[in-house]
């Protein structure tokens, strides 16, 4: 038996109401070739929550995908929400909004298309603030993402980093050296001994990190 699967089957199905439209967005990824690297549903259901219990109004999510996230982040903030998402690929940005669309969240939510480290750099330049983070984007670069969006929030905001297990290779001292996954474990250092944070690592999905700005 995979205690591992078990227990998050049992979440998915006690915990996780993931509804129609959820559930074609991953149907979608799949029926355009596109990776199947959104979040798992209570990961999801993790950020929604988190959104509404902070009571975030302005979240910056880095990664974006088919957009599967995002929905849940934005449901959680309610209609005054705003949520700005960057994404590397059109492709991916393009299905995003078709999804957005059809959660009639469209209006929520500002897309930047291209790198992120350049769009970062352009919302520090305009001294651009947010109360809630979700980091769900290319491993390598998330020790630079965490120094950048330490630098657009303020103290409360919540920061959520996914994939902190990396599927298991930062726990393989072999492969943990490899760049993406010494990168993930250094952002678990990172979180962990961070002066302005105090942070904890939830062992669903692979791995949630939930950070607090002090």
């Amino acid at each position: 038996m995979d205690q591992k699967k078990v227990e998050q089957t049992y979440i998915q199905e006690l915990y996780v109401q993931e509804d129609d439209l959820l559930k074609s967005v991953t149907t979608g990824l799949v029926e355009k070739g596109l990776p199947l690297i959104s979040v798992p549903p209570e990961v999801g259901k993790a950020i929604y929550l988190l959104a509404k219990i902070s009571g975030a109004k302005r979240a910056l999510e880095i990664g974006l995908l088919g957009g599967y996230s995002t929905i849940w982040l934005t449901r959680g903030m309610g209609a005054d929400g705003e949520v700005v998402s960057l994404e590397l690929k059109e492709e991916h940005a393009g299905f995003a909004r078709e999804n957005l669309l059809r959660a009639g969240l469209l209006d929520q939510v500002s897309i930047y298309v291209g790198d992120a480290l350049q769009s970062l750099d352009q919302l520090i330049s305009k001294s651009e603030k947010f109360d809630f983070i979700v980091i769900d984007a290319d491993k390598i670069n998330y020790p630079v993402y965490i120094e950048k969006v330490l630098q657009l929030t303020d103290s409360g905001a919540i920061l959520c980093c996914d994939n902190l297990f990396f599927n298991g290779r930062i726990f393989d001292e072999k492969d943990a050296m490899n760049p993406a996954p010494a990168a993930v474990r250094k952002v678990n250092e990172i979180l962990s001994s961070h002066p302005r944070l105090e942070s904890i690592l939830f062992p669903i999905g692979d791995g949630l990190g939930v950070a607090r700005v002090k």
